[in-house]
This record gives structure tokens, sequence and C-alpha cells, in this order.
């Protein structure tokens, strides 16, 4: 594996670790464990009337996301995302985990920040302004040691392998900040076509809303000019570098027979684009 994929898939240690748990995950017992779970889905099978008093909607009151008042078929029925088209502000539609508490969307620090705007709902102890800034000097100090590689007489080679070691060690030293800073979601991204996109977003929103995945899900909305084939689906999890929980997502998606043939592809730290992506801009 070279260095390109390693910084996207993890290193090969990693890699090896993943492929392990899955391999020793166990589907049954997993489902025994949960299955008696007073899920919204699990009360309506058993006809028992559910109390939302305590359930949590940080897209509480935005209209192209599910709100804890209507049903999910309901939700999948007013805003299936084949047909519903982008409006300003809204290129996502969103499904949030109730039993899962995060900050309203409307007080989350993301929504002011370029990039961020449209990522999984905050912890509620998350700090992302001190993350941003803590970055971005962190960045400036790579930036200018870089910048002492970019003179005459050095070689290709060396400024290649010292930028990259730079970049790497960058960005270790803000996940782990950012694990600090409780400013740690992730997310596993499908790809789908138009045609099958509402069937595939309806499983995972149900699965979404009835505790079975993460802490969130996101669809892209029907473009507007742009008529593209395939559309993108992102199943948040709550810390990227819980690898117990981001693999158990992940193998529940191959449950509910999401991947097949597709690929699967996790991001860690997306709260936390906008910082890197000064550095690789």
């Amino acid at each position: 594996m070279n260095s390109d994929e390693s910084d996207f898939y993890g290193d090969d240690d990693l890699v090896v670790d993943l492929n392990r748990k899955v391999d020793h995950f166990d589907v049954r017992k997993w489902w025994q464990d949960h299955e008696a779970l007073n899920t919204p889905l699990n009360l309506r099978a058993r006809g028992v009337s559910e109390n939302t008093s305590h359930l949590h909607n940080p897209y509480a009151g935005d209209t192209y996301a599910w709100q804890l008042t209507e049903s999910v078929d309901a939700f999948l029925s007013r805003l299936p995302p084949a047909t519903t088209g982008e409006a300003p502000g809204h290129c996502w539609i969103w499904v949030c985990n109730p039993y899962i508490k995060r900050k309203s969307r409307n007080e989350a620090q993301n929504q002011r920040v370029r990039g961020g705007e449209d990522e999984a709902p905050e912890d509620e102890g998350a700090d992302l302004a001190t993350l941003m800034q803590a970055g971005e000097e962190r960045l400036h100090f790579v930036s200018s040691f870089v910048d002492q590689f970019r003179r005459p007489g050095l070689s290709r080679a060396l400024v290649i392998q010292e930028t990259r070691k730079a970049g790497t060690d960058a960005a270790k030293d803000i996940l782990d900040l950012a694990k600090g800073l409780r400013v740690t979601c992730g997310k596993w991204m499908l790809f789908c076509t138009a045609f099958e996109v509402n069937e595939v977003w309806g499983i995972i929103a149900k699965a979404t809303a009835n505790n079975e995945l993460g802490i969130a899900a996101k669809v892209a909305t029907k473009p507007n000019i742009d008529q593209r084939t395939e559309r993108l689906i992102c199943v948040y999890t709550a810390d990227f570098s819980d690898k117990g929980d981001v693999t158990r997502v992940a193998e529940r998606l191959r449950q509910l027979g999401l991947v097949k043939d597709k690929p699967l592809y996790y991001k860690p730290g997306q709260s936390i684009a906008p910082i890197c992506g000064s550095f690789h801009s």
C-alpha cells in the first residue's frame, strides 16, 4: 500500500486489525442483545405507544430533515431524494438518531465555519472554535517548515519526503487534538444510482432512526443543473477513533444489503475538513 492509500484507508496494521474485527463479529449475538431494545420500530411492532419526550432531534424545524412528529415512512414520502430538488441552503436531506443527544443545528459551531455547514450534528461538548484556531496555527508551522525545503540545490525526492512527513505529522496532531476537544465525527460514504436512491435511503433512514447505525445520515438532493447519475449517502459515526463502533456500522450496512458490490469509504474527522483543506489547497 502506498503512502497516499495509507492516508485514506489507514496503514497496513490498521487494515489488518479492522478486517480481523469484521471476521470475528458475531452478528447473531449482536441482534440477540439489541432486538429487545425499545427502539421506535420495535415498539411499533409490539403495538406499544412510544413516549418521545426523551428523544432528541438536532434538526428540529428543518424542512429537509426528519421530524420526531412524523413517522419515518411519512418523512420518506415527503422528501424522496430521487425527485426532491436542491433549494437555497438545502443540498442534503437529513435523518438523526434520536437516541443520541447532539447539539441543535442552530447552536452548532460548525454552522459558522465554511465547509462545515453540511456536516454531522456536533457533540454537546465539542469545541470546534478552539480546534480551528489551534489547527491553523499547527498548519502555519508546517507551511513554514516546508518553505525551508523550497530552495535551489535540494533534491526533489527529499523535498517530497519531508513535505509528506510534515503533513502526516500535522494531520495526526490535529486529529489527536480533535479527539481531546470532542470534535470526532466521521462518516461512511455510499454511492448509488438515482434509480435506486429512494430504496437505499429508505433502508438507511429507518435504521438510523431505529438506533441501528450512527448518529445521523444524509443523502444528496436532486441536482438542479448537474445531472449526475450517482447520489452520495453519508452515514455518520460519533467517533472516528472508536474502531469497534466504526466497524459495527459498516457491518450493519452489509447486513442490510447495502454494500454488496459497491465500494464503501470512510473519512474521519469531517468536522475539521476546513482546517486540513487550508493546508492542501
